[in-house]
């Protein structure tokens, strides 16, 4: 307790006699939150409120969790507000992962009940065992410089940013609080899904860490932290640059800035515009000035060669004569182009004995991992050579065009696909390309369905 009290001391999480909510799930680590924070509250003048969301993830033993931290809340004489949703629906209307979704739920749960109240402050029970799982679920998402800093003792609520989410056990480990819950005696639950091995977070928590530490590195924790707190402070000094370079009248040419500098500049900007920025998607800013990038079916970005980003909102995307770069991140999305609407989506293949797809109109299934992230759609040029599957080399697509009896005005009308290198995937009305076709070693597919409006 003691620590805590100078955590919250030095990294002014809380002045006296504020007004805070405690978000408790009645797990270990948010039971002893409140348990510390109910016990220093008189001394401080804290005013305290707990806040509990139930996922209905785990039937009866989410209600239970919930009267845990009911009751605990009543025994300490604190006000008690409850929100629950069906985390579940919200993930398969979204298109997220239950974790993701359950994120989202909670947080604007928290933000509502705090801005209701007038509270400024949430705090928040994440550790420093935490801080290294999220380390390595950033990492293998391919985060940057900010993302890999990890969570910040004090910081802007996702959902409202007048509310700040503060973290008074940054520097505790897990055993530490296990610690703590059985010398104060703290009554908490287990959550069984902390063991299900399918979840990401878990298996890094399970199987990484530990085969990290045995292996590689025995104090991998403490090493992790030093590289977030060394990565978390480059990474903030990049931005002040960035944002300096942004509120300058005379800037310096974009080209000439270092690396690191544009990606910022392109970031801050997108995020600053409402789009959700990524590696991909910064990358084709950066590298080509005045060409369009399809975000979404409602959303085109581009930058000039000033640097400047602007945005587009349109149902549609005109492109005649020039190529339209596309983002294909995320689990599925919608492209319309002219008078053509495409819809694509991310899925894995299922274990097991492989099976091609069943051929349907206007519909394909691509080997995702060999297309990537980012594609052209664009019309055919004269020069264009293209591999259809199972045909043992690329030949010039107009031949394939007089072969098909396509007439000379439906060649020009036709939509084709590249990979960001320029190799032709997917020809309107073609077979799909032979290098890009699903095999056993293949782990997602990119399936790709069109129609003419």
């Amino acid at each position: 307790m003691a620590q805590v009290e100078k955590s919250i001391a030095a990294r002014r999480l809380f002045g006296r006699g504020e007004s805070i909510l405690v978000a408790v799930s009645g797990g270990l680590d948010s039971m002893v939150l409140l348990d510390v924070l109910g016990s220093l509250a008189k001394s401080h003048g804290w005013r305290l409120t707990v806040a509990h969301f139930n996922h209905q993830l785990r039937g009866r033993s989410s209600d239970a969790d919930e009267r845990l931290v009911k009751r605990a809340a009543e025994k300490m004489e604190l006000p008690f507000v409850a929100g629950r949703a069906d985390v579940r629906k919200f993930a398969r209307e979204r298109k997220l992962s239950l974790e993701m979704a359950a994120r989202q739920l909670r947080h604007g749960f928290l933000a509502r009940v705090a801005a209701k109240r007038r509270l400024g402050k949430i705090a928040l029970a994440h550790h420093a065992d935490d801080q290294v799982e999220l380390f390595f679920v950033r990492l293998l998402r391919g985060t940057g410089g900010e993302g890999l800093a990890g969570m910040k003792w004090l910081g802007r609520s996702p959902m409202d940013p007048r509310i700040m989410l503060a973290r008074p056990l940054l520097d505790l480990t897990k055993s530490e609080l296990s610690a703590y819950a059985a010398e104060a005696r703290v009554r908490f639950r287990e959550d069984a899904t902390n063991g299900q091995v399918e979840i990401q977070r878990n298996r890094i928590r399970r199987e990484l860490l530990p085969l990290l530490g045995k292996k590689y590195q025995p104090a991998i924790a403490r090493v992790v932290l030093r590289q977030m707190e060394i990565v978390g402070a480059e990474a903030e000094f990049v931005t002040g640059a960035a944002l300096a370079w942004l509120e300058e009248k005379q800037r310096p040419p974009f080209d000439t800035l270092p690396l690191a500098l544009q990606r910022r500049c392109l970031q801050l900007q997108l995020t600053q515009s409402g789009v959700t920025p990524n590696f991909d998607l910064i990358e084709q800013l950066r590298e080509f000035a005045n060409r369009p990038v399809m975000v979404n079916v409602a959303v085109t970005v581009r930058r000039d060669a000033a640097g400047i980003v602007t945005v587009q909102e349109s149902g549609s995307q005109c492109f005649e004569g020039e190529a339209v770069r596309v983002s294909l991140t995320g689990r599925a999305g919608e492209i319309r182009l002219e008078n053509a609407r495409i819809g694509w989506s991310r899925e894995p293949m299922p274990a097991g004995t492989f099976r091609a797809p069943q051929r349907r109109a206007n519909c394909e299934s691509f080997d995702a991992g060999k297309i990537g992230t980012s594609i052209l759609l664009r019309h055919w040029q004269p020069g264009d050579r293209f591999q259809p599957i199972g045909m043992a080399q690329a030949v010039k697509l107009q031949d394939l065009f007089t072969n098909e009896r396509f007439s000379r005005a439906a060649r020009h009308r036709l939509l084709v696909g590249t990979t960001a290198d320029g190799e032709l995937f997917w020809v309107e009305g073609l077979r799909l390309g032979e290098a890009f076709k699903l095999d056993k070693k293949t782990r997602y597919q990119l399936k790709w369905r069109w129609k003419r409006l």
